[in-house]
């Protein structure tokens, strides 16, 4: 019986302690809210006593309308899709981390070129028709060194 009479309480409690709305005119426009301006004439609005309905239906993600719970094919076919969406970013990420790697490894490769070219010592090559080696000339080790260097600028930043 306790119970009962705390809960009948309660709701009465409840249903008073509603919030208020004011209203009030600011530059000749009827505005509401709970906490009006200093000096102007408000106007206080008490809200329903009675609960708020329930929305009739809830809109979906693509504006449509709700029906209600999903049947188990349709649940099969959220899985479905939320699961391809998620393998999707899975290898989207994969790629990134890689191309990442891969970008990293090549930003080193280009220092260490870089730094071998302005050694100053004599840098050799294998000419690939015949087999020789040959040494880079100042000119060549030149061209090499800026093309490190865009190599550098390019996978480094």
């Amino acid at each position: 019986m306790r119970k009962i009479l705390f809960l009948l309480a309660f709701a009465a409690a409840a249903g008073s302690a509603q919030a208020q709305i004011k209203c009030w005119n600011q530059d000749g426009k009827r505005v509401c809210g709970d906490t009006p301006p200093p000096g102007a004439k408000v106007t206080t609005l008490r809200g329903s006593t009675e609960p708020a309905a329930p929305p009739a239906a809830a809109a979906g993600k693509d504006g449509a309308k709700a029906k209600g719970p999903l049947t188990p094919a349709e649940q099969e076919q959220e899985y479905r899709k939320r699961k391809a969406e998620a393998e999707k970013a899975s290898t989207k990420a994969a790629e990134e981390q890689r191309n990442a790697e891969a970008k990293k490894a090549n930003c080193a490769q280009a220092r260490q070129a870089l730094v071998e070219l302005e050694s100053g010592q004599r840098i050799s090559r294998i000419n690939p028709a015949t087999g020789e080696r040959y040494f880079l000339e100042e000119a060549q080790i030149a061209s090499e060194a800026a093309r490190a260097r865009q190599a550098i600028q390019t996978s480094c930043n």
